[in-house]
């Protein structure tokens, strides 16, 4: 175990949690007006329709995907009745298709805002880097994915990976499970933890708000009432015949003989 081995699997994720805890607060503190995903779909949208969802929908999976992986022993699983075999054909199939569609979503996203005028002028420094390593993080998922668990003979990240991120939870990081792990893991974590420490800083900031969305499930109920049942409205009367009184129809006016 070298010294690069304790600094990259001992000591990275809790600079990277770090900055990820206390750059959130320092954004929402001093930058809250600019806690959002400067949306472009009023300059774009019929391609935004689908690439969006796409790409969202997929992140959403693959997160789900990564949280059981990393978060739950192989022993409950284990335990629940899941073998190992449908274990490891349920993470590859579903864990290839949604990573597929997370790039293919990305994909048109980037598209987009290269193709379209107006979003590309949008489109800051920021955003750019931001892309790069989104794209670098879900190419190197699907890398881990289908050539390491599909292709090939495979390996059990479940007994070196997984125990060595929960050990960080515990503040004792278990260095020695990250020696020999294939290449593709490591660049695969290494990416994923700058991604971490970027999305203070980025437009990625705006997921934090979705946990926010969850008073909305237990809030009372809004009535919402028409106009014709709102307040009179305030303003000029219409002028009517002289001596009419409001609220009755206008009297006949007499005729002149010729």
């Amino acid at each position: 175990m070298s010294t690069w081995d304790v600094l990259l699997w001992g000591a990275a994720p809790y600079a990277t949690i770090a900055v990820l805890v206390v750059g959130s607060i320092w954004r929402f503190r001093y930058d809250r007006f600019g806690w959002t995903t400067r949306s472009s779909q009023l300059l774009e949208s019929r391609l935004l329709r689908f690439a969006s969802p796409l790409f969202h929908f997929g992140l959403l999976v693959v997160i789900v995907g990564h949280a059981i992986g990393l978060l739950i022993p192989e022993s409950w699983t284990a335990a629940l009745g899941v073998s190992e075999l449908l274990y490891h054909l349920v993470a590859v199939g579903l864990g290839a298709l949604a990573g597929i569609c997370t790039l293919v979503g990305v994909a048109l996203l980037i598209y987009r805002r290269r193709r379209n005028g107006p979003v590309f002028s949008a489109t800051t420094g920021n955003d750019k880097a931001l892309y790069l390593v989104l794209v670098g993080a879900i190419v190197l998922g699907l890398l881990t994915t289908v050539l390491a668990n599909g292709i090939t003979e495979g390996y059990d990240y479940r007994a070196t990976i997984s125990p060595w991120f929960r050990s960080i939870f515990v503040l004792q990081p278990d260095v020695a499970l990250m020696v020999d792990v294939p290449w593709p893991f490591k660049a695969h974590i290494l990416v994923g933890m700058l991604l971490f420490a970027l999305f203070p800083f980025t437009r990625l900031v705006h997921a934090l708000s979705g946990f926010a969305a969850v008073r909305y499930l237990f809030r009372p109920y809004v009535v919402y009432r028409s106009r014709a049942e709102a307040r009179p409205r305030r303003g000029w009367e219409p002028v009517g015949v002289p001596g009419q009184r409001r609220g009755k129809p206008d009297a006949p006016r007499p005729t002149r003989k010729p």
